[in-house]
């Protein structure tokens, strides 16, 4: 195999070529530093590469695998981490200049779990600033979409949409808050998986809002994403909110077929009056929905009036939250944040206790109504965003107060889920053409707590059956 083609395989098929020594972990992380030398410059998806460790960490898990101590299919492949999990002896930013200088010392349950799996770390990936969600902030610059340079990769895991989309990793860690796995997916035309909250361990990973928080894969597949939740889920006694239930062999699970599911069409989200889907994203969510029930489908439609306002209900709760952990911060070092991160950090300090109260009762309205749906159908499904990517605003500071709703009202489609506390996932469903840039469409499909396989099997016959995984940004 010509080696520039190697970042270009699946997590999955270069997993089986290492797997039957056609290809050693060597020569795969070898590729992925060179076309990281060569494209990163552009996407600066990468706040820190880890390449000389990488290679020393291939080298062993060739070792390993030619004396037969094979440890799955992540075995000596190069994967890549939001850089607020914390990695032993590599220095954990948060994108921000506070953390600029600060090496934990212990790993992250989760980068322990990959490591225990044989992955390889190429490095650490861009954010927003402590994961606030503006794609401006981070103290590394903002990083870049692959299929439109000027264009958001998505919040606040810019740098881990960036960096798969970009065939800068074979899979990548991201963390969602109020949507911060699935907004990277939709953005970059990716597949991201917000699990069940208490599915995967939190312990070691820099937090925003300690009930919402999760850990979830950023993937080109399904395949790639159920291999790469597969390998960090689980309970953790480090992190007493993860849960006893056992993990299900989620790639094993993959079979395509829908025969008597039952899928519930949120119809809230395709209503442009109310939250603002552009008609192109309506269209590829309606053919979708047509093309489930071609494959064995029942797809009925699903109102949740509550819908339109858990964009509002989920930044109040997270915001105030992720203010609180360190409150000290913006009052002593309120000029080393990024100008958005210190007004948004600063308006949360300002939201009274009644109003934070009122959300959190709001959040478990929502989670009735999103649970109530799930009697009658077996997944949901809608938009995981109003349209595709939008373009960057260098400018810093909130343009004007149509924008600042807006922006609430975008935060409802992956909020909801979050609220809710379900495994909710996104894939590409489609592309459509702005200013001659061909940009990604996509599908948002949520479950029953703790049924990440029903979503991914889901997922998986969607997608088996189109043809939008097969086409990449020309980059």
């Amino acid at each position: 195999m010509i080696k520039s083609d190697i970042p270009f395989l699946s997590a999955t098929d270069l997993g089986i070529l290492i797997k039957s020594k056609e290809l050693s972990p060597v020569e795969a992380v070898t590729a992925y530093l060179d076309r990281i030398q060569e494209i990163n410059p552009k996407l600066n998806a990468y706040i820190t590469v880890c390449g000389d460790r990488a290679l020393d960490q291939a080298k062993q898990a060739e070792q390993e695998i030619n004396n037969g101590n094979y440890l799955g299919p992540l075995h000596g492949v190069p994967v890549a981490v939001k850089d607020q999990i914390h990695s032993a002896g590599i220095v954990t930013t948060d994108a921000s200049k506070i953390r600029s200088d600060f090496v934990p010392q212990e790993n992250a349950t989760v980068l322990e779990n990959l490591n225990n799996s044989g992955a390889i770390l190429l490095g650490k990936l861009n954010l927003s600033e402590f994961a606030l969600g503006d794609p401006i902030s981070s103290a590394y610059g903002p990083a870049r979409n692959p299929w439109d340079l000027e264009r958001n990769p998505g919040t606040s895991s810019t740098g881990s949409g960036a960096a798969t989309a970009g065939f800068l990793c074979a899979t990548s860690l991201g963390e969602d808050t109020g949507g911060s796995i699935r907004g990277p997916a939709a953005n970059c035309g990716l597949v991201g998986l917000r699990p069940t909250w208490g599915r995967v361990s939190r312990y070691g990973v820099d937090g925003a809002c300690w009930s919402i928080d999760t850990i979830g894969p950023i993937s080109r597949t399904v395949s790639d994403c159920a291999i790469t939740i597969g390998s960090i889920a689980g309970h953790d006694p480090k992190d007493i909110y993860t849960s006893n239930i056992p993990v299900p062999d989620f790639v094993n699970l993959l079979n395509g077929n829908l025969k008597g599911l039952k899928i519930g069409l949120v119809m809230d989200f395709l209503d442009s009056d109310e939250l603002g889907v552009t008609s192109a994203t309506k269209e590829a969510v309606v053919a979708a929905a047509e093309h489930f029930r071609t494959l064995g489908a029942e797809v009925l439609e699903i109102s949740m009036p509550l819908a339109k306002y858990t964009g509002t209900v989920i930044r109040t709760i997270t915001h105030t939250d992720r203010v609180s952990l360190f409150p000290d911060r913006i009052r002593t070092r309120a000029s080393d944040h990024h100008h958005n991160t210190k007004i948004a950090f600063m308006a949360a300090n300002l939201i009274p206790a009644q109003v934070y109260y009122k959300a959190q009762k709001l959040r478990e309205m929502v989670r009735t109504e999103v649970m109530e749906a799930f009697k009658s159908v077996d997944v949901l499904i809608q938009p995981t965003s109003s349209g595709p990517a939008g373009k960057i605003n260098l400018e810093p500071g909130v343009r004007n107060i149509e924008q600042a709703k807006k922006d609430l009202i975008e935060g409802s489609y992956r909020g909801i889920y979050s609220l809710a506390g379900v495994p909710a996932l996104s894939i590409c469903c489609g592309f459509t053409d702005i200013d001659g840039k061909t940009l990604p469409l996509a599908l948002q499909i949520a479950g029953r707590p703790f049924d990440e396989a029903t979503v991914l099997n889901t997922a998986y016959a969607y997608e088996q059956s189109n043809s939008w995984k097969d086409i990449r940004p020309e980059f």
